[in-house]
């Protein structure tokens, strides 16, 4: 809790600037963009935030080893079931935050994407500015798609595939066993609007507390891009138009979500949205202006301690107003950050000294996108993740209010936290002899000066016999 005495001096927000503009090659490279003055007792604050939310190695080494002894056990079982064919050829695509290496705190979510193959032949319908489709194949099928198609033996159903990904899931957890003979796989109920099946990692003991989540995400491959999104992201001045055309002879992903609403068509009942995921990670991974840009010989840059900060702002803000911030995910966060790096693409403009103002700059960007009701897609330019219909007016005017206090008032939220639990649970040694148990000692006094208390309160009481006599 933060107490007066505690309060940080008032901060004005970070003087903004004019919209971004793309920085001129030339002169970028010759000069490096001139600091903000940012009070000393608040860059400190950021800088020390930033090492708090690193992932602890024994918790990353711990949770990598369950969750990947999970997802080879699952695709494993997948391959031999023989009641779903289409599962069988079935692969991993690893996404989201642990894999990109700017997950927060401890590792306890995890994304993979299940590649599932689709016919050649086929049509995807935009159902709104390009986010969600509908996929139709050209002409009936045998392949062993046709189970999972509507009444006209054309349309796929988003919701026949997630249903039997749930029934797979439900099946293979009655053989598995954990290699953390503490712990559990569970399935969770299914969310409204998510495409996921997820499960959580429960301890058998202490009433089921959950450890990590995992969601899977069963997912269509598809080679050619949609014409909303053909021409793929804006990146040439910042990460080069070689890695643009790489990108986009990429396949793009379709998961079985459904849109927002109460009164939706029969289309939008069985839509599917296209994910980029998989290049959001190839672009967070590559995502200097130079080639070398942190790799271990290379200049070193705050881009993802950025972005981490921010994440961390995100869940603050939502663990304080879980109401009025409902619709505010770290999607909104992670979407302004990929648009400052394409306006500001310099490495030297993200140098590590440089860690507060431009997480800073980073928070004031999110801000004017929240102030103007336009956070664009980076994918889908002309889908926009702040409109009224997906996220209410009534956020947005809140976001932008909460977000000036916490400049104002120094960004409490990022106050560092206490250090936080061992994600793997602690197992007490049943064999332990009582000799090898440890001493209690009193919270204040050792047991070796109790010890020379005894001996003097024994001497002073013989002693004074002693003199009586």
């Amino acid at each position: 809790m933060d107490t007066e005495d505690n309060q940080p001096e008032v901060v004005s927000p970070v003087r903004r600037r004019p919209r971004v503009q793309p920085q001129d090659s030339v002169e970028s490279s010759l000069s490096v963009e001139e600091p903000l003055p940012i009070p000393p007792h608040l860059a400190h604050w950021i800088k020390l935030r930033a090492k708090e939310l690193k992932i602890r190695q024994k918790d990353r080494s711990w949770a990598a080893e369950l969750v990947n002894d999970f997802r080879e056990n699952l695709l494993r079982f997948l391959k031999n079931s023989s009641d779903q064919p289409l599962f069988q050829s079935a692969d991993f695509l690893t996404t989201g935050s642990y894999f990109e290496k700017v997950k927060i705190y401890i590792p306890d979510e995890f994304d993979m994407m299940l590649k599932l193959p689709v016919p050649s032949r086929f049509s995807t319908t935009k159902l709104d500015a390009g986010l969600f489709y509908r996929i139709d194949l050209t002409r009936p099928t045998r392949t062993p798609i046709k189970d999972f198609l509507l009444d006209d033996r054309l349309t796929l159903s988003s919701s026949k595939i997630l249903t039997e990904m749930f029934r797979l899931v439900r099946k293979f957890l009655k053989t598995y066993r954990v290699p953390d003979h503490r712990c559990r796989w569970e399935l969770n109920r299914k969310k409204p609007n998510s495409p996921a099946v997820t499960l959580s990692l429960c301890r058998r003991d202490s009433g089921g507390e959950e450890l990590i989540s995992v969601d899977v995400v069963p997912a269509l491959e598809v080679q050619n891009w949609p014409p909303a999104v053909r021409n793929g992201p804006d990146v040439d001045r910042w990460l080069g138009t070689k890695l643009r055309q790489e990108i986009r002879s990429l396949p793009c992903y379709f998961v079985p979500k459904r849109q927002k609403g109460r009164k939706l068509s029969e289309d939008a009942k069985e839509s599917w949205r296209i994910s980029f995921s998989h290049i959001e990670k190839k672009i967070i991974t590559s995502h200097g202006n130079k080639k070398t840009c942190c790799e271990s010989r290379g200049t070193k840059c705050c881009r993802k301690q950025c972005l981490m900060l921010l994440k961390s702002l995100i869940e603050g803000l939502k663990r304080r107003y879980p109401k009025e911030l409902e619709d505010l995910c770290s999607y909104h966060g992670k979407t302004a950050f990929l648009h400052t790096l394409s306006t500001r693409y310099n490495d030297s403009s993200w140098a590590p000294q440089h860690l507060p103002t431009c997480f800073l700059q980073l928070v004031a960007a999110l801000q004017d996108y929240a102030r103007t009701g336009s956070l664009p897609h980076f994918f889908v330019p002309e889908s926009n993740l702040f409109a009224t219909s997906v996220f209410p007016r009534r956020a947005q005017e809140f976001l932008v209010k909460v977000l000036e206090e916490q400049m104002k008032e120094g960004l409490p939220l990022l106050r560092p936290p206490p250090l936080l639990p061992s994600l793997k649970p602690v197992t007490v040694r049943t064999e332990m002899n009582p000799e090898e148990l440890p001493e209690k000692s009193h919270p204040l006094i050792s047991s070796d000066w109790l010890k020379l208390i005894l001996v003097f309160v024994v001497a002073v009481v013989f002693g004074f016999k002693f003199l009586c006599f």
